[in-house]
């Protein structure tokens, strides 16, 4: 029998290491996880967001996954689109980032309306059809089996329902690729060193984001496992996308 491997950065892992050692990344990481993030996008990363819930025209009365939700600041936006019959669902493997996002939620009033389940996205353990959306923010490029992953949040979703994935993606334009590379690789693992004392978490982020699937390649994802009327729109010429796609 042929042990399976699959990327963990740059690193070829066997696939069943790998939740585990993202799972450890992010324990690691989640005490400085929003103000790395700031600091690593300038805050460009929460109008990235803010777009991503937008572009999916979310109704009052929707019930919404936010899966590998982190410290739940695309919670508080989704939970701002509804009205008092909606809800939305905080899902994240790592009970680490789940309690830092219940506190920042609790700590802005946020109470009703809102659950916080730890699970796996390839395993998720809700009823199928039960969502009206699910999204997912830069937890995509994360996950040991996307396509199993894929698969999961297909089944969960309502017919007529969508899914949105905003993720770190590829440049479209070289000059600027070489300049974000340079960028990423030289300054944010010493970034991560010098806020979090972390650069080895923050160097595996890095490499993660530059062996995730192309725009195209992701449209061609979602397309195996059922979606339709995908497309994706490209943010800083392709340094991040949001994808759209719907169970038909």
């Amino acid at each position: 029998m042929i042990n399976k491997k699959t990327d963990f950065g740059y690193e070829k892992i066997l696939l069943e290491e790998k939740t585990n050692r993202v799972y450890e990344v992010f324990s690691s990481v989640s005490d400085e996880y929003d103000l790395m993030n700031d600091l690593m996008s300038f805050g460009v990363h929460r109008l990235w967001k803010r777009f991503a819930v937008n572009i999916g025209g979310i109704r009052k009365n929707s019930r919404v996954l936010d899966l590998a939700s982190g410290t739940c600041d695309l919670t508080k936006l989704v939970y701002e689109k509804l009205g008092k019959d909606g809800h939305v669902i905080s899902c994240d493997i790592n009970e680490n980032m789940l309690y830092h996002g219940r506190d920042n939620l609790i700590n802005r009033g946020v109470i009703k309306g809102i659950d916080y389940v730890r699970a796996n996205a390839e395993n998720l353990p809700f009823k199928d059809n039960s969502f009206d959306y699910i999204i997912i923010a830069f937890g995509l490029r994360n996950m040991t089996d996307k396509n199993t992953a894929l698969e999961s949040m297909y089944k969960k979703l309502k017919y007529g329902s969508q899914l949105i994935i905003l993720e770190f993606s590829k440049v479209t334009i070289p000059f600027i690729d070489k300049l974000y590379e340079k960028y990423a690789f030289n300054f944010i693992p010493k970034l991560g060193k010098a806020v979090a004392n972390d650069e080895k978490s923050y160097r595996y982020l890095v490499e993660s984001i530059r062996v995730h699937p192309s725009q195209k390649k992701l449209v061609s994802m979602m397309d195996e496992v059922g979606f339709k009327n995908i497309k994706y729109y490209n943010l800083l010429s392709g340094i991040a996308a949001v994808h759209q796609g719907y169970k038909i």
